[in-house]
């Protein structure tokens, strides 16, 4: 099976994923509130393992397991706080769990950078998990769960990437960061912003979850942080010397591949709709 989809093209990967993957996706989401927070906990778990894998393959020995479990206790407290089924209070448990961290390291009598590891941990948890325990937050938001403003930043984040990909790779010609990313372009930039444009509309048109300018403004946002939410995790592979931070996606690469523009983009997109919405 594997060796099949290796002898498609790109696109012809990336559709199939699609068509398998985005169906699924959104029944998780739209099915129940606990759906779509299990969804998004498992998917944060696999991407923050393929983070920490990265960095073992640059000589780093983050706590893989242990950095991953307290992103999942973040995320499934994000649900059981905000749906009421806990108290606030309970978020404060984080603080212990995270402090294990040092705790753990100081037995690690083979780790000769012991703090550069506690560090890595941190911004696994930091980077990948925070966002999707947000995103769990934003869908929950007011005690009511509100799929259509998770699905809604999702389709303006794939309909960026879907324009800025076919506006790249046909008109694409002005390096947009060529010393983090020789393949993106400014025609690609402004592909995906128009596509995002059209999704914000359609959105803004049949869903009154948010006014008209708040979905353009979510869609702005999307479009802005998302892109350099891609350029961060280039440069994090250029780091590393790698092209793909996996192979579990056919034609996009491994979750950290697929969901680096969300990771960025999510923080700004809470904030927005806490202070204006």
């Amino acid at each position: 099976m594997k060796q099949r989809l290796a002898s498609l093209s790109n696109l012809q990967q990336r559709v199939i994923a699609a068509v398998v993957a985005v169906p699924f996706i959104l029944f998780m989401i739209w099915y129940r509130d606990w759906t779509f927070a299990l969804l998004f906990c498992v998917i944060s778990a696999l991407t923050q393992r393929e983070f920490y894998r990265l960095l073992g393959l640059d000589g780093f020995e983050p706590l893989t397991a242990y950095g991953t479990v307290v992103g999942c206790l973040i995320c499934i407290l994000a649900y059981f706080i905000e749906t009421d089924q806990i108290g606030m209070g309970n978020y404060f448990l984080i603080c212990p769990a995270s402090s294990m961290i040092f705790l753990i390291k100081l037995y690690k009598k083979r780790d000769m950078k012991p703090f550069t590891n506690i560090g890595f941990t941190f911004l696994g948890i930091i980077y990948v998990a925070m966002p999707f325990a947000l995103l769990i937050i934003l869908a929950l938001r007011g005690g009511t769960f509100h799929p259509m403003l998770i699905t809604g930043c999702l389709l303006l984040l794939w309909a960026s990437d879907i324009g800025a990909y076919f506006a790249g790779t046909k008109f694409g010609r002005r390096k947009l960061f060529e010393r983090v990313s020789p393949k993106k372009s400014w025609e690609g930039a402004l592909g995906g912003a128009a596509a995002a444009a059209i999704i914000a509309g359609v959105l803004a048109y049949v869903d009154n979850e948010l006014r008209p300018w708040q979905w353009y403004c979510v869609g702005a946002i999307i479009v802005v942080t998302g892109t350099y939410g891609d350029l961060v995790e280039s440069l994090f592979k250029r780091s590393i010397a790698i092209k793909d931070s996996g192979s579990s996606i056919p034609g996009h690469g491994g979750f950290l591949d697929r969901f680096d523009g969300l990771l960025l983009a999510a923080p700004f997109i809470i904030t927005f709709l806490k202070l204006f919405a």
